[in-house]
């Protein structure tokens, strides 16, 4: 069967959708790659890609600023609709002397917590009133959909302006009890810094950040919780104790102590996730969530320094909706909802895992089964 020829990204954007892809990659003289269940495969009922092509699907979306963007930078990012069908974020780049293009599919609507397979537990950020939460995985871990599935929640719930900083934007929100002002940095203000400069002179009661990139961005969550305000924002780190360590790394260390005083009275809860693939062909990925509330027990550990003991208090916990990514793990498998052999290959002390799968369990004095 002769390969399709590639008239435009809209084109590859529909056989995304039809194949419950989360992401497309393009490059010269490949056909395009789409990632299905976290797996890539090649899209070969396209043709391959050659130079004039992806340059001319690539440069249809931009404008001019983008343009100049992507020649002084090498890539540019933004946020595309597609009425009827969906959002999608794309990362357009300089690669071997052409063009290459990364997009994200993202659902039209924020789903809710148990749409995405998500703890019930964490609609509890959704109740606080002040604060800074975290959620935390690597990239493509479902950071953006969890955080616009709290947003979303807080939107049916309660009358309050939220105002959120975000290159590009992702998921819309139309208000409901809340309204919401959504700012694309590049587009409705100039940079993050400016971003942030003036973004509690907009009376936010809640402000959704985007990634704490720098130590600038970290003190201002932290101070924006101190006055008042509830402020969510993601990082890039694997469990919760390296999320505290990678916002200290941010610091010299002659500030460590302050920014733990800061997270000691301000933070409220750390989420960390990572999506893996679901045995129901029906389901598209399964979040393992790694889930910590800042508890008198954990203050107290993060005020000390003492990081690595947050899992007692986590494991300690378990009644209050705390869990660590094994049990996670665990109650994922138990709910066939994902293999063993992924829970496994996945979780961060297999072998631990390996014998709470056999039902036998670590306590403080030994072994209970």
């Amino acid at each position: 069967m002769e390969p399709q020829k590639i008239e435009s990204l809209n084109q590859l954007f529909h056989m995304m959708v039809q194949k419950a892809a989360s992401d497309l990659h393009l490059q010269v003289g490949s056909p395009p790659v789409v990632r299905v269940k976290g797996d890539p495969t090649y899209a070969t009922e396209f043709e391959v890609l050659v130079p004039d092509v992806i340059k001319k699907i690539i440069l249809e979306k931009l404008n001019e600023k983008q343009l100049v963007q992507l020649e002084e930078n090498g890539d540019v990012d933004l946020a595309i609709g597609i009425p009827g069908l969906a959002r999608f974020r794309l990362n357009a780049f300089h690669q071997r002397g052409s063009l290459g293009l990364v997009a994200r599919l993202i659902p039209s609507t924020a789903k809710s917590s148990e749409e995405l397979y998500l703890p019930s537990a964490i609609e509890k950020f959704a109740e606080l009133k002040d604060g800074l939460v975290i959620v935390a995985g690597s990239t493509g871990s479902g950071k953006s959909t969890t955080l616009a599935s709290i947003i979303e929640r807080i939107n049916q719930i309660r009358a309050c302006h939220i105002l959120t900083l975000e290159d590009p934007i992702e998921y819309l929100y139309r208000n409901k009890k809340a309204y919401i002002n959504q700012r694309e940095i590049g587009l409705d203000v100039k940079n993050f810094t400016q971003a942030l400069r003036t973004a509690v002179r907009q009376d936010p009661d809640i402000i959704l950040v985007g990634e704490m990139r720098d130590a600038e961005t970290v003190e201002f969550c932290l101070n924006a919780a101190e006055t008042g305000h509830l402020v969510f924002a993601t990082l890039h780190s694997s469990n919760v104790p390296q999320t505290i360590s990678r916002m200290l790394d941010l610091f010299p260390s002659a500030r460590h102590q302050q920014i733990r005083l800061g997270l000691y009275f301000n933070l409220r809860g750390i989420m960390v996730q990572r999506l893996l693939p679901a045995l129901d062909e029906e389901i598209f990925r399964i979040p393992a969530v790694e889930l910590m509330f800042n508890t008198p027990a954990a203050k107290k550990l993060i005020k000390d320094g003492e990081d690595s003991k947050l899992y007692k208090v986590i494991n300690n916990s378990e009644k209050e909706g705390m869990q660590t990514f094994n049990l996670s793990l665990l109650n994922l498998v138990k709910k066939e909802m994902i293999s063993e052999s992924q829970a496994v290959k996945n979780s961060p002390n297999p072998e631990e895992l390996k014998m709470n799968l056999q039902g036998i369990f670590l306590s403080r004095g030994g072994l209970v089964s």
